[in-house]
C-alpha cells in the first residue's frame, strides 16, 4: 500500500512536543543541575588558577575553559563526563516508554508516520541539547567578562563556538545510541542500563582495552623502530574508535590554540615551526575535521540502526 503525503509530516510538532515534555521533566531538571553546579565549581577554581600563574595570554577566555585547579578537572572535562549523562537521560526511554504507556499505537493511529515519530523524538531531544549548551556557553562567556574583566576576542569566540558545535556533535553520538536502546529493549530500564553500560566502557575501560589490543596486533620489535611507530599509530586508531577520544582530542585542538598535530608527530615535520606559536583557527578547524566528521558520522550510522530496527518492530496493540 502505498503512503499518502509526506513521511514526515507532523516530525515538528512531535520534536516541539518532546522538548516541552524533557524541559518540564523533573529528571532532566536534576541532570541539568548537576550539569550546571560542577561547570560552575570548574570555572570558578579555574579563574583563582589563571589569576595566580597566567600573565599576558591572548586566549585567557579559552584557558577559563580548560584551566584545571586540583582535586576539580577542567570545565572542558566535566563536560566530556557529564554530557552522555544528560543525552542518555532525555531518550533512553523515549520509543519503549511510549510502548509501555500502549500509546505507540494510538499515536500512529493519527496522520504520523514512524519516520516522523523517530525524527522528531530525536529532533526533540538535540532541541534541548542545543538551547542548554547555548545557554551554558554564554552564562560561562558572562561569567568570564565580570570576572576577568575582558572582553572575548574574535578567534576565542569562533572557537568557541566551533567548540559548541563539537559538543552538540559528541551529545549526539549518545543521544542517537540511547534511542537505539530505547528502540531494541522493550523495558527503560534495561535500555538505560545498556547506555551506562557502554558510556563507563568508553569512559573507564576503553583504554585499558586499547592498550591490550595494542600488544596483540602489533607487538614491538626493539631492534625495529618501525614497530613502535606501528604500535603508536594502532592505538590511535584504536583509542578514535570511542567517541570521548574524538571529543577530548577535539577540544584540545580547538582551544589549546598551541596544539599542532594531534598524532605522531616526526622532526622533520617540525622544520620551520615557531614552538609555542598559535595556530589560525582555520588551521584548527582542519586539525579536527576527521574528528568532528567521525561524531557526525558515528551519531548517523546509530540513529540509522534504531531506524531500521523500529520499521521492523510490530507496534500494534
Amino acid at each position: 500500500m502505498r503512503r499518502k503525503g509526506s513521511a514526515l509530516a507532523g516530525m515538528s510538532t512531535i520534536a516541539w512536543k518532546e522538548a516541552a515534555d524533557h524541559f518540564s521533566s523533573a529528571r532532566f531538571h536534576f541532570v541539568m543541575l548537576l550539569v550546571l553546579l560542577t561547570a560552575f565549581g570548574s570555572v570558578y577554581g579555574a579563574i583563582g588558577e589563571i589569576k595566580n600563574t597566567i600573565g599576558q595570554d591572548p586566549f585567557l577566555f579559552l584557558r577559563l575553559l580548560t584551566t584545571a585547579k586540583q582535586p576539580v578537572p577542567s570545565f572542558v572535562a566535566f563536560l566530556g563526563f557529564l554530557l552522555p549523562l544528560v543525552s542518555i537521560a532525555l531518550a533512553f526511554d523515549s520509543i519503549n516508554g511510549e510502548y509501555s504507556r500502549r500509546t505507540m499505537s494510538r499515536i500512529l493511529a493519527q496522520p504520523i508516520y514512524r519516520d516522523a515519530l523517530l525524527f522528531g523524538k530525536f529532533l526533540g531531544g538535540m532541541i534541548v541539547l542545543t538551547l542548554c549548551l547555548l545557554t551554558l556557553w554564554l552564562l560561562m562567556t558572562g561569567l568570564g567578562i565580570l570576572t576577568l574583566g575582558l572582553p572575548p576576542s574574535g578567534p576565542e569566540i569562533a572557537r568557541g563556538l566551533a567548540f559548541l558545535v563539537a559538543c552538540l556533535a559528541y551529545a549526539g553520538v549518545w543521544l542517537a545510541l540511547a534511542l537505539l536502546f530505547s528502540t531494541i529493549f522493550r523495558q527503560a530500564a534495561t535500555s538505560a542500563l545498556a547506555a551506562l553500560a557502554l558510556w563507563l566502557v568508553f569512559a573507564i575501560f576503553w583504554g585499558m582495552i586499547v592498550h591490550a589490543l595494542t600488544i596483540a596486533l602489533s607487538p614491538i620489535d626493539p631492534t625495529n623502530p618501525m614497530t613502535i611507530v606501528n604500535a603508536v599509530e594502532m592505538q590511535s586508531a584504536l583509542a578514535r574508535i570511542s567517541p570521548n577520544t574524538l571529543f577530548s582530542e577535539t577540544a584540545q585542538a580547538l582551544l589549546s590554540p598551541q596544539t599542532r598535530s594531534l598524532g605522531l608527530v616526526f622532526m622533520q615535520q617540525m622544520e620551520g615551526a615557531i614552538p609555542g606559536a598559535p595556530l589560525p583557527f582555520s588551521q584548527s578547524a582542519l586539525l579536527v575535521w576527521p574528528q568532528l566528521s567521525g561524531m557526525v558520522a558515528a551519531m548517523l550510522l546509530i540513529f540509522t540502526g534504531a531506524y531500521v530496527t523500529f520499521q521492523r518492530q510490530e507496534v500494534r496493540a
